[in-house]
Formats: structure tokens, C-alpha cells, sequence
């Protein structure tokens, strides 16, 4: 049986491919930075390409990897971070004597002036010059759910009644199902004679962005009228999303720099190889949204962007955060029991006065946030109510995960972690999690932020004292 690891198992491909993988029997170990919600059987190993230290022990007794990791949200320096990381990637794959390497990439214009496209091509480069088996797969826009091109034109056309767009939805590209590059990266573990050689991965339709957009609102029954506005450059178009699509602005930027370019892609190698029926565009849609369906009421109440939004198409797959943290010298278990006091007569630890008004707000409109207590005062139970929220998740002493529930163009989500340090300190971090709906749940957000940036930064260090002074620790001045 191969053993398999897929680098960026907690990202957008590396979720669906990880179960893909295990219908077609290897042997799945799931690499990333942190631990993640994983199928049962797939286990986790820590790895960072960026932290060399992390990989030999990922890449013990792997036979191939699936590399799908990347760095656009990480803003200007992406290129250098992407790069970076395959070098010591492959070092390590190397080292570890790595049969194949299977590297996502994206496809290529016959002349690129995009950082994002060149950046995928240089890291192919990187692999194939490693020493180290590779194929390259290079993708084009991928139709399926958390897919950043496909975010961006559900919330473009779910959430605007006219757009007002760039010249560059003009540009043509094959989009490809999801489903079918799921094929085309399964069956590449056992492919005889692909090392070294670069394979597109594309749909069997050449689309425009602009035809996308409209083919989408048709599949939903609604009109999408577009006017393109010839001189709205790139970087114009990029700060424009932001205010308009919840996916994060450094990728929006990424990706608008991509889609400027008419794409056409020969994938005749590919398909003789390892042959499948392709989806059209209306098809790979429908499938999508049907997935997305699925998905959402499997994992209803639960944390991840499926769940939250499921019945709610506008709402955002992608979240904006806003955070607070502060270092304890009490121990993770003292400031649990601090924190298991929250919606009792502490109310949210800190300007519990803005809280009061922000819920006289909704309950003005109709909105449950005036209601008080909680369903179980004496621990966090799944499934329980704490005021105006539900308790989405517990992890006993180091998670609690509250949904908000007053009335917002959005959902959102307050995450509470208790994170215990090597030198003996506590971290406490608490963060906001929303899902916008459309422009407006993007305006709400941008409004409260100066509240939210004070208030959880205000409450993670009440948190803090109220946990040393249970302690017994005496206040430093």
C-alpha cells in the first residue's frame, strides 16, 4: 500500500483530496502546520515547509507526496515564502528518498506578467531541479466549494443586483470541475513514466470570467448584469473586492493578477493518460453546489465555513478576524475555570456596557440578544445556549467556540484558547470569526472592528487578572 502525504491537508484542495485518496485505498497521512478536522483513518503529522525541522519527521516512511501548499495570503512577499518553502521541502523529500512528488501548480500564459502564475512556475522549476521525482500538474480555475476564484463569483453574484467590473472578466480560461482533478491527482500515484513531466489540468470549455459570472446567476435564477469598465486596472480591482467578496485581499490580489490573462491550455497528454468523462462548466456548477449542500448538513453546528453558511448561499466561505491575547501566569486549568464564569454575572469580563447596547440593538429589531443565562451554568456543553449564543465546540480546558446569533448581514463565531507556553506561561487568545453577507456583512464588519479590536484585547487581559488573583499571584505594578 502507497503511503501517501498531502502537503496542506487543511487547505481548500488538500480537504477534499485527503477522503479522494482514501476511497482509492493508500494509505493517507495529512500534513500542515496545525492539527485539522480530518477523516477517520488519515492520520496528522506536523509539517511546515517553512520550519525545516518539522519535515523529516512528516516525510518518515512516505512514499508520495501531494504538494499543495502556497502562500498567497501572505501578502507582497508571497513569491519568496512559496519559493523558500519548496527548497527545503525538497531537501527534506530528498533526504528522505521520496519515490514521486506530485506538485499542484496553475496554468500558464504564453507571455506572464502575473507574480502568482510565475511564482507556480518557478516552484515547479524548484521540484523537477531538486533531484527528486515530479510531475507537475498545473490546474485552471477550479469550480467547487472554498475554491478563491469560485468565492469570489458566488459572492459577486449572490450578493451585487449590477456589477460594475474590469476589463479583465473578459479573459478566457477552462475551468475544471473539482471532481475531475480529483482524478487526474489520484491517478498519478501509480502513473508510469510522468517524472519530470508537466501535465494541464483543465475543463473542456474556454470561458471567459464574464460568461462564468453570468452562467452562475442563470444556474440560480438571477439576473447579473454586467458593465465593464475598460480602465479599472489590477491593483484597482483587487482593493475593489475586498469590499465586495469575503475572500482575503492579498489572495484577491493574486488571483485578479492570474485571471487578467487569456489562458488556453492543451491537456491532450493528460487526458490520454488517464482518461474521464470532463464536466462542463454548467455541470462542474451543479455538482458544486449540490457538494456544498451535502456538506453543509453533514457538518450543520459545527465550525467550518460549510456548516455556517448551509441554507445561507450568501453568506462568505472565507472569514475576517479580528483577535486579542494576552500572557497568564496562572496555569491553563485556573484561567478555564475563569473563563467558565462567561455569561453569568461577568458577562464578557470587559465593557460588559457595550455589550448592553450592542444587544438593546438587536432586540430592537427582533433579535434574541436580550435573552440571559445560560442552559447549563456550571460547564460548557455542545449544543447549549450562553445568553444570545450557542456553544458550537469544547475542547475541556483549552477551546470554547460560541456562534453568535443576533441579528447581522453575517454569522459569526467567538473562538476562547488557552494556549499553555514552554516557559510555563499561559497564552490567552480570544478571536472573532464573520462570514460576511455580501457588501453589507463586509460594511458591518469594518464598523465594529474598532470596537472589537479594543474589546478582546480588553478581555483576554481581564481573563488573565481574574485567573492570578484566583491563583493567589500578586499583582505586578
Amino acid at each position: 500500500m502507497r503511503n501517501c502525504l498531502v502537503m496542506g491537508a487543511a487547505g481548500y484542495i488538500g480537504s477534499y483530496l485527503v477522503p479522494h485518496l482514501q476511497t482509492l485505498g493508500y494509505r493517507v497521512i495529512a500534513g500542515a502546520r496545525r492539527p485539522c478536522r480530518l477523516p477517520e483513518g488519515v492520520e496528522f503529522r506536523l509539517a511546515d515547509s517553512l520550519k525545516p525541522i518539522t519535515l523529516l519527521p512528516a516525510l518518515a516512511g512516505i512514499d508520495t507526496v501531494f504538494y499543495l501548499v502556497h502562500a498567497m495570503g501572505a501578502g507582497a512577499d508571497f513569491h519568496r515564502l512559496e519559493q523558500q518553502g519548496v527548497k527545503n521541502f525538497a531537501a527534506a523529500a530528498r533526504a528522505a528518498g521520496v519515490r514521486r512528488i506530485i506538485y499542484l501548480g496553475a496554468i500558464q500564459p504564453e507571455q506572464c506578467n502575473s507574480r502568482h502564475l510565475n511564482s507556480r512556475r518557478h516552484c515547479g522549476e524548484l521540484f523537477r531541479e531538486s533531484g527528486v521525482p515530479t510531475v507537475e500538474l498545473r490546474a485552471g480555475i477550479i469550480v467547487g466549494p472554498g475554491s478563491a476564484a469560485f468565492e469570489v463569483m458566488r459572492d459577486l453574484v449572490f450578493n451585487l443586483p449590477l456589477m460594475v467590473t474590469p476589463k479583465w472578466v473578459r479573459s478566457r480560461t477552462p475551468p475544471i470541475a473539482l471532481s475531475n482533478l480529483l482524478h487526474y491527482l489520484g491517478g498519478l500515484v501509480e502513473a508510469d513514466e510522468v517524472d519530470g513531466r508537466i501535465f494541464n489540468a483543465v475543463g473542456p470549455e474556454l470561458l471567459s470570467y464574464q460568461q462564468q459570472l453570468q452562467k452562475f446567476a442563470a444556474h440560480i435564477g438571477k439576473r447579473c448584469p454586467i458593465i465593464p469598465i475598460p480602465f479599472l486596472s489590477p491593483r484597482l480591482s483587487a482593493w475593489w473586492l475586498q469590499f465586495v467578496t469575503s475572500v482575503p485581499q492579498p489572495v484577491a490580489k493574486a488571483l485578479v493578477g492570474g485571471l487578467k490573462h487569456d489562458i488556453p491550455a492543451d491537456d491532450g497528454p493528460l487526458r490520454a493518460l488517464l482518461p474521464q468523462t470532463l464536466l462542463s462548466f454548467d455541470e462542474a456548477l451543479a455538482e458544486s453546489l449540490a457538494l456544498e449542500q451535502k456538506l453543509g448538513a453533514e457538518q450543520q453546528g459545527q465550525e467550518t465555513p460549510l456548516g455556517l453558511r448551509w441554507r445561507h448561499p450568501e453568506y462568505g466561505f472565507y472569514d475576517r478576524t479580528a483577535s486579542g491575547e494576552a500572557i497568564c501566569l496562572a496555569s491553563p486549568e485556573v484561567v478555564w475555570q475563569v473563563l467558565q464564569q462567561l455569561g453569568g454575572e461577568q458577562r464578557y469580563f470587559y465593557m460588559n456596557e457595550l455589550w448592553v447596547v450592542r444587544e438593546w440593538m438587536d432586540h430592537l429589531i427582533g433579535g434574541p440578544a436580550r435573552t440571559r443565562g445560560r442552559t447549563n451554568p456550571d460547564r460548557f456543553v455542545k449544543g447549549d445556549m450562553l445568553d444570545s449564543w450557542q456553544i458550537l465546540g469544547v475542547d475541556e480546558g483549552r477551546r470554547l467556540d460560541l456562534l453568535f446569533n443576533m441579528k447581522a448581514p453575517g454569522v459569526g463565531r467567538l473562538e476562547f484558547n488557552i494556549l499553555p507556553e514552554e516557559s510555563g506561561l499561559t497564552r490567552i487568545r480570544v478571536t472573532a470569526h464573520w462570514h460576511p453577507q455580501g457588501a453589507w456583512g463586509l460594511a458591518y464588519w469594518l464598523a465594529m472592528l474598532p470596537f472589537h479590536l479594543f474589546i478582546f484585547q480588553g478581555m483576554t487581559e481581564a481573563i488573565a487578572r481574574q485567573a492570578e488573583a484566583r491563583a493567589g499571584i500578586p499583582v505586578m505594578d
